[in-house]
């Protein structure tokens, strides 16, 4: 969220005495991220030092923190878990967001900055030890599991039906229209390709692990010294490991792409063999998730004029050459 949401600091001040028992002296609203429905603040208490407060509206699955928390309090330090509040909660409820503070961590992301090489061995290190984690029945029970279900290819298919015979008011949401007619054979193929190739995955029945489910280099705050924190764990889930893997070496959003950073993350992870049907159905179908979201957002007019405005140019550049949709062709292409 680019645009902060209608709350008072004071407001924010005083759910974080009840909830947290912490005096706050100052708030700053981050504009920060491309969901539209977390907003992410800097709180500086009055004993020093500095937390994060992220505040999401709309559905919440409780495993975004208990798993997190589940996966540090178990020797995963890499992993940013939400701090409890004086109740032990992980989160709490208020003004139509769900809150959850963390530590402050200076950084950048991944986008921002380029990981050391010690940071590629200890990435790799970490996503081995969160795919091989054994979690509790009643977690695994909880978190959400790969289907390859076609809800969202569906849901992409009639948006192109939309975008076709529809005229729309809002400037943005004409311009996405007008970008979906103009690629409706690309995005037709995409759809296609992303459905056949989860028919095969359904069929092979491939072994599932603890994903974080959207492993791209704006989820990994690199600190000083060689730090570096998994972060946002909205989207975790059980699925083949390819699910995470399938950002490593494969220039994904224009980075990550060189052969020597990829050595170093593996001699970290360890040997891995991977499914090039899995790899490419999770490029096609991340490509599939952002025309939905993206789609929902802008065309259901949601969000500030600059939050829609930067959504159009970051799905719109996926389809440049050399970009995202030409990654997953190439990637299909090679399929034996």
């Amino acid at each position: 969220m680019l645009t902060p949401p209608a709350l008072a600091p004071d407001l924010i001040i005083a759910r974080l005495l009840d909830d947290y028992g912490l005096r706050i002296r100052q708030v700053t609203f981050l504009p920060i991220g491309a969901d539209i429905t977390a907003a992410v603040y800097r709180v500086e208490p009055e004993s020093g030092g500095a937390y994060l407060l992220k505040l999401r509206r709309g559905d919440f699955h409780e495993v975004a923190a208990v798993a997190p928390a589940f996966l540090r309090a178990h020797g995963v330090r890499r992993v940013m878990a939400p701090l409890p509040a004086t109740d032990g909660r992980l989160w709490v409820s208020g003004q139509g967001f769900n809150w959850m503070l963390y530590p402050f961590v200076e950084g950048k992301d991944g986008y921002e900055a380029t990981l050391s090489d010690a940071q590629w061995v200890a990435l790799g290190k970490t996503l081995r030890a969160i795919h091989d984690a054994a979690l509790p029945s009643d977690l695994i029970q909880r978190l959400p599991r790969e289907e390859y279900a076609p809800r969202l290819r569906d849901t992409v298919t009639q948006f192109a039906r939309e975008a076709e015979r529809r005229s729309y008011g809002d400037p943005i949401a004409a311009k996405l229209a007008a970008f979906w007619r103009a690629e409706r054979s690309e995005i037709r193929l995409i759809v296609e390709r992303a459905g056949a190739l989860a028919q095969e995955l359904r069929k092979s029945a491939p072994r599932f692990v603890v994903c974080h489910g959207d492993l791209h280099p704006g989820n990994l705050l690199l600190g000083a010294d060689d730090a570096l924190s998994i972060v946002d764990w909205d989207t975790v889930i059980l699925a083949p490991k390819e699910h995470d893997l399938m950002f490593v070496g494969s220039n994904l959003s224009g980075v990550w792409d060189d052969a020597r950073e990829t050595a170093l993350f593996y001699q970290g992870y360890g040997a891995a063999t991977l499914d090039p049907i899995a790899l490419s159905y999770y490029r096609y179908e991340r490509i599939v998730a952002d025309l939905v979201a993206y789609g929902e957002q802008i065309f259901g007019v949601q969000g500030s004029v600059e939050d829609r405005e930067v959504g159009l140019r970051q799905m719109t550049a996926q389809f440049l050459p050399g970009n995202d949709v030409a990654i997953a062709h190439r990637g299909y292409q090679g399929l034996p």
